[in-house]
């Protein structure tokens, strides 16, 4: 993987929870192609296996690890590992996260009688769905904080970097649970940079703006393949048109991360949303 800007991480450690998916494991590929060494945690080994393979076979060095980010235990595990297999925690990529359909309403807008329509309305939403989605995405950072950013404390050059949402500004319809959970990693993201700033750790996020993965495809295609009506609505309201990529996320990954060039920067959460965000519509 050839990188956008010239960021050097040789002899750094990088951690990335939910390297397995999407966006986390072209961030673990950059992070090797900038010289770290990554450990790529995911709770499916598989998919983080198969990265670690990708990145191996191109020169990089990384492995994988079986990690619940919701599990403490599981997490301070995996820390053992890491230091004894690459060494300690220079980065720490909080990717895990992610919505679930169960926490989603079935409409944008409620509508008289949805309540006790065969519908799932904001009322139908159960305690233990939207609290999944929650921790998911607070505690799944929140932890992996814990468990890794002792490894940083008392060293220069070490960063965290966790993934908000565009979601945090501006709550989309039909997913409380998820808008609100990033919402609060902003949030976090801003606690945790002015708690760790004496020891030197920076911590930033970056909030990516509207891209087609597996994760929100039945909210954005119909089966056939077509784009559905939240689609038509997302371009419209984006003025470059069209949804993003996950390697346009990767140039705002590595200046966060490098030492050199951001080193008077943390606490920020920095939008990459094709325009969404500066779009009033008219």
């Amino acid at each position: 993987m050839k990188n956008p800007i010239d960021t050097d991480l040789t002899g750094k450690i990088a951690v990335v929870t939910g390297a397995g998916g999407v966006l986390c494991s072209v961030f673990s590929k950059a992070l090797a192609a900038a010289g770290a060494k990554v450990a790529l945690l995911d709770l499916n080994l598989e998919a983080a296996e198969k990265v670690a393979a990708e990145i191996t076979a191109e020169g990089g060095a990384a492995k994988a690890y079986k990690v619940n980010v919701l599990d403490k235990d599981s997490l301070t595990a995996c820390r053992e590992r890491v230091r004894a297999e690459l060494g300690k925690c220079d980065i720490l990529i909080n990717g895990a996260g992610g919505n679930n359909p169960r926490a989603t309403t079935d409409k944008e807008y409620y509508e008289q009688g949805d309540i006790d329509a065969q519908t799932k309305s904001f009322f139908d939403l159960k305690p233990d769905d939207v609290g999944f989605v929650f921790d998911l995405n607070f505690l799944g950072a929140l932890l992996p904080t814990q468990v890794f950013a002792p490894d940083m404390l008392g060293r220069k050059g070490c960063s965290i970097l966790n993934i908000s949402s565009m979601n945090a500004f501006t709550p989309l319809t039909k997913i409380p649970a998820y808008s609100g959970a990033k919402a609060a990693i902003s949030n976090f993201t801003q606690w945790l940079a002015v708690h760790f700033v004496k020891e030197g750790i920076r911590v930033n996020a970056i909030a990516p703006g509207f891209l087609s993965t597996n994760q929100n495809r039945a909210l954005l295609w119909n089966a056939d393949g077509t784009p559905t009506a939240r689609t038509g609505k997302i371009l419209a309201a984006t003025p470059m048109g069209r949804f993003g990529e996950p390697e346009e996320l990767v140039g705002a990954v590595l200046f966060l991360l490098d030492e050199k060039a951001a080193s008077f920067i943390t606490g920020v959460v920095i939008p990459i949303d094709g325009g969404f965000s500066a779009y009033s519509g008219v």
